[in-house]
């Protein structure tokens, strides 16, 4: 087996590290940041063109977009993710498009694009309160499965607690104030012990 793992120092990036973690998958890190320069090297256009972290490579095949990766790696280690055709699996699937859409590209990486990165993309105070709002509208739809079930699917841990943590955490550090019931899963999951794992490998300099 021979997995590396290019991208570190994001909440995108945490992703991956977090479901190799939770997999006991050994795997070559390359904890290469995004706006560095690092990713417009020859060596990362051949794997990515599109110049964005993270990357996994796993023999002949050269994966990128996190829940992509972290959905990739449950099925290939079987864990992690519901059994193809059932209903936890479609259940997955629907957390997963939700995630991606409503929590994180349409609200809080609209937030970063004119926020963080006003200087790339521009100020845009009309975006920004729209995204807001909307990342509050939005939450509401997981409200009811936050408060009654330890994980969003089923009975175990799949790779959706995993990116809904990140985008869970990434909205605590914007300033959204939480309701209490995603502060408790959020703490949670903080206590796994692949998470903290995953934290250092996502911190480490490139």
């Amino acid at each position: 087996m021979n997995i590396t793992l290019w991208g570190a120092g994001t909440s995108r990036t945490l992703r991956p590290h977090w479901a190799l973690a939770e997999l006991g998958v050994e795997y070559v890190s390359k904890p290469i940041r995004p706006r560095t320069g690092e990713t417009q090297t020859a060596e990362f256009r051949v794997l990515n063109p599109k110049e964005k972290v993270p990357v996994l490579v796993d023999g002949d095949l050269v994966l990128t977009e996190s829940a992509a990766i972290v959905t990739y790696l449950g099925d290939r280690f079987g864990s992690l993710t519901p059994d193809a055709g059932t209903v936890d699996r479609a259940r997955y699937n629907e957390w997963l498009s939700y995630i991606l859409m409503e929590l994180d590209a349409h609200t809080l990486y609209v937030m970063r694009k004119h926020g963080d990165l006003k200087h790339l993309y521009g100020e845009a105070p009309a975006a920004m309160d729209a995204a807001r709002a909307g990342f509050k509208k939005q939450l509401r739809w997981a409200l009811p499965r936050i408060e009654s079930a330890s994980h969003l699917v089923g009975e175990e841990f799949t790779g959706v607690d995993i990116l809904m943590t990140t985008c869970l955490d990434w909205a605590v550090a914007y300033g959204f104030e939480l309701p209490d019931p995603f502060l408790v899963y959020l703490s949670r999951q903080h206590e796994r012990p692949a998470f903290k794992t995953a934290v250092r490998a996502n911190s480490a300099a490139g």
